[in-house]
């Protein structure tokens, strides 16, 4: 349990405010609205989706592999009064068999795992055929400027960021993974602009 990380997920939520205040609050909300049945949500951090869950998701199951950041999750989900269950594991290896949940949840995540491929390759291995992923992710830009820059204060921000890659190319990797992808362009709301190109959508598992 490294010290950067106990001093990430003591900070994100305050660190993250002013950007939910902003939109991004809201953009949870809208995406979450289409999660029911059994849910799968990974790399749930410090819990900043578990207010946005329905009365149509049946079963709760919150992944999250770093110490601290689990620690407040069970936290938040306890005070939530939601069944829910934390795991600590990392998305490139969940601990489910094939075909268990209706919907998976990242959000803001795929930026920070170690191997996003096979992060995808796991998610869709545990979602029942038909299921859906709902992903909000920050991205590499399309513009061909912007993306430069994040290029160039990638190194930085992975520190800064502990561990997020703002420069990593999550939309197409998403499209690489699923056959049946609906993504819409967005904005992180008061962010670095490095950090601001943002995908939101469905995935469907084959």
């Amino acid at each position: 349990m490294s010290l950067s990380g106990r001093f990430f997920a003591a900070t994100y939520d305050r660190m993250l405010a002013g950007t939910e205040k902003a939109g991004l609050h809201a953009r949870r909300e809208s995406l979450l609205s289409h999660a029911a049945g059994r849910v799968l949500e990974i790399g749930a951090g410090t819990g900043a989706n578990l207010q946005h869950y329905g009365d149509g998701v049946s079963e709760l199951v919150l992944t999250e592999p770093e110490e601290p950041m689990a620690r407040r999750l069970e936290r938040k989900a306890a005070a939530s009064g939601r069944n829910a269950t934390v795991v600590r594991a990392p998305a490139e290896a969940l601990p489910f068999p094939d075909d268990s949940f209706d919907v998976a949840v990242c959000t803001l995540v795929l930026c920070t795992v170690d191997d996003p491929e096979r992060a995808l390759a796991e998610i869709d291995r545990v979602l029942k055929p038909g299921g859906r992923l709902l992903f909000m992710e920050h991205v590499r830009a399309e513009d061909p400027g912007l993306a430069r820059w994040q290029d160039r204060f990638a190194p930085l921000w992975r520190r800064v960021g502990h561990g997020c890659m703002c420069n990593r190319a999550t939309a197409d990797t998403i499209r690489a993974r699923f056959a049946t992808v609906e993504m819409e362009d967005g904005a992180l709301p008061k962010a670095p602009p490095i950090v601001r190109p943002l995908k939101q959508g469905r995935a469907t598992a084959s």
